[in-house]
């Protein structure tokens, strides 16, 4: 079995001296590949010479780099060592929006009307409901708002997808789901839900129901945006029906 180079490999001593270690990149004790034709017993040596020193412990396994072994790893396999391959990749520390699965969402431009308690001025309700991420919905005023979307026909909803961000102010938000046959005279609660926005880390809230409502006229969502009465003003980022 060939092995690129720059692969890691992870070596299990069984039965060997209790204790294993990692061996650098760069050792010059292991700067060159062991010979298949080298005994266990000579291998096993020069392993333990470096189990002797302060190198970081890996249970009862040895990491390699592939560069210090034969290409042929069965000739490990035959002299009673165990050779696994480990693959890895660098990550970025910055995790990526999540995306929405590709899904028969609802056209509430076409379906439902809406009613809002306040709006800023270049951040409308509608940017919210199309997906305009960007910008959003944002309230004028602080306090309590409410969003509420009152279908032309009855939905059935088996999804519910929004999106909050706040990257400037630390607060706890909360917010709460309610749907209805009718106009809202008679509602019930889908869902109540807090979160703490902690810029720069906790900076977005995304949440993903799935939900088996028939019938539904009216969607509320009744956001409170800081829980202690602050000065923050509610927003949204997006607000997906299925």
């Amino acid at each position: 079995m060939l092995r690129q180079a720059g692969e890691q490999f992870k070596v299990r001593l069984d039965g060997f001296c209790g204790q294993s270690c990692s061996v650098k990149a760069h050792d010059p004790d292991m700067s060159k590949p062991s010979r298949p034709s080298q005994s266990r017993a000579t291998l096993l040596r020069r392993v333990s010479l470096r189990c002797m020193s302060n190198l970081p412990v890996r249970g009862r396994s040895v990491l390699f780099p592939s560069e210090y072994y034969p290409t042929d790893a069965c000739n490990y396999s035959r002299m009673g060592y165990r050779v696994i391959a480990v693959r890895k990749r660098l990550i970025s520390q910055t995790l990526p929006s999540p995306r929405l699965s590709p899904q028969a969402w609802l056209n509430l431009d076409r379906t439902a009307s809406v009613e809002v308690t306040s709006e800023e001025n270049g951040y409308p309700i509608e940017s919210a409901l199309l997906g305009d991420e960007k910008h959003g919905w944002r309230a004028a005023d602080a306090g309590i708002q409410t969003i509420r979307l009152i279908f032309d026909e009855p939905q059935k909803l088996r999804r519910i997808w929004l999106v909050f961000e706040d990257t400037e102010n630390t607060r706890t938000q909360e917010f709460v789901l309610r749907w209805s046959a009718d106009t809202g005279h008679s509602s019930r609660e889908i869902v109540r839900q807090q979160w703490n926005f902690s810029p720069p880390n906790a900076v977005r809230e995304t949440e993903d129901y799935a939900v088996e409502l028939p019938g539904v006229k009216t969607l509320e969502l009744v956001i409170v945006p800081d829980i202690k009465a602050g000065e923050a003003r509610a927003s949204l980022a997006n607000l997906r029906l299925a």
